[in-house]
C-alpha cells in the first residue's frame, strides 16, 4: 500500500504532463517546494483542472509514486482570480512566483516564506486596474521583502565604503549617490573618488617601487622576481547606477513594512527602482527573471 501524506500549499507553476496530467510545482508550509503530479488535471469537468491552476491555494492529500508523487485529493481554500483580470498584476504575481522558486527549499518547512508570497499576492489583487504605478511599487515592495527574506537586504541607509548614514537631499538637485550591485548597495560618491585617486596614487607608487624608476629613466633586464610579484589594491566597487535624493528616498521606503497607496500615486520613478533591483537578485541568485520581460513590456510605455 502506497503511503500518503497532507499539505497545505500554493501552485506557483504547471506543466503539461502526458496526455491529460498536469505537474505542479507547489510551496508548501511544511515540505517546502515539491513537484506533484495532478492525474487527469486536463481532462474536461476534471475536478482537478481548477485546483491545480497557477496560484490556487489547496490543502492536498498526495500518494507517493516510484519517480513523482500523485495528487489524490485537494480541497481549494484561497485563490486570486482578481490578479488574471490586468495582464499587470499578472506579470507582477508571476515575477514574484518565479523569485520564490529561486529561493524556496525542499524537504524543509517553508512557513515564512509561504505566508509572504500569500501576503503580497493579496496586496496585488487589491489593486484597481487602472493603478498602474501602483503595480510597478507593490512588485518593487515585494521583491525586496523577499531579497531580504533570503538574506540579501542590499544597504540603503548608509554607504557600503564608510557606514555612515545617507540622508536624502531632496531640495538640492545636484545631491547623488551611487549604487553598487556587486558591493551591495548604496555608496557616497566622495568616498568612492577618494578611494579611486588612492588606488591609483597607491598603484604609482608601486609601480616605481617595482622598476627603480624615482625619475631616472634606464632600462634593466627583469628578473624571476619581477613576475612573481603580486600587489594587493584597494577594490574599487563597481557603480550600477546614480541616484538623485528622490530616487535614494523611495528606495529607502522599501523598507517600510507597507507602502502607502496615496504616496505610490505621486511618484513617477518605481520602474527604476524594479529595474535596479532586478539586477541585484539575478546578480545574487545567478538566474535571469524571465517574467520581468512582461513588466518591460507593458509598463514601461505607460509611465
Amino acid at each position: 500500500m502506497s503511503k500518503s501524506y497532507k499539505v497545505t500549499g500554493i501552485n506557483l507553476k504547471t506543466q503539461v504532463f502526458g496526455e491529460s496530467d498536469r505537474m505542479v510545482t507547489i510551496l508548501t508550509k511544511e515540505l517546502g517546494l515539491i513537484r506533484v503530479i495532478a492525474p487527469g488535471a486536463r481532462k474536461h469537468l476534471s475536478s482537478l483542472g481548477g485546483r491545480s491552476g497557477m496560484f490556487v491555494v489547496n490543502e492536498l492529500l498526495i500518494s507517493q509514486g516510484r519517480s513523482l508523487d500523485r495528487i489524490t485529493q485537494a480541497q481549494t481554500i484561497k485563490s486570486y482570480p482578481g490578479l488574471a483580470q490586468g495582464l499587470g498584476t499578472l506579470a507582477a504575481s508571476q515575477y514574484l512566483a518565479e523569485i520564490v522558486l529561486l529561493q524556496a527549499l525542499s524537504e524543509q518547512p517553508q512557513v515564512e516564506l509561504y505566508e509572504l508570497l500569500n501576503e503580497h499576492l493579496r496586496r496585488l489583487e487589491g489593486l484597481s486596474r487602472d493603478g498602474t504605478p501602483k503595480v510597478v511599487a507593490y512588485l518593487a515592495h515585494g521583491i525586496f521583502q523577499l531579497i531580504a527574506f533570503a538574506g540579501l537586504t542590499p544597504q540603503l541607509q548608509a554607504c557600503c565604503l564608510t557606514h555612515r548614514p545617507l540622508i536624502p537631499e531632496l531640495t538640492n538637485s545636484h545631491w547623488r549617490v551611487g549604487f553598487s550591485i556587486n558591493s551591495g548597495g548604496t555608496i557616497c560618491l566622495q568616498a568612492w573618488e577618494n578611494l579611486k585617486a588612492q588606488a591609483s596614487k597607491q598603484m604609482s607608487n608601486t609601480a616605481m617601487e617595482a622598476t627603480g624608476n624615482y625619475g631616472e629613466t634606464y632600462k634593466q633586464e627583469p628578473t624571476a622576481l619581477d613576475y612573481d610579484t603580486i600587489f594587493h589594491l584597494p577594490e574599487i566597487p563597481k557603480i550600477s547606477h546614480r541616484l538623485n535624493a528622490k530616487q535614494l528616498s523611495q528606495f529607502q521606503r522599501l523598507l517600510e513594512p507597507d507602502i502607502i497607496p496615496e504616496d505610490v500615486a505621486r511618484d513617477d520613478n518605481w520602474l527604476l527602482v524594479e529595474k535596479i533591483l532586478r539586477q541585484y537578485t539575478q546578480y545574487h541568485f545567478g538566474r535571469p527573471i524571465r517574467s520581468a520581460a512582461l513588466i518591460d513590456s507593458y509598463f514601461a510605455p505607460k509611465l
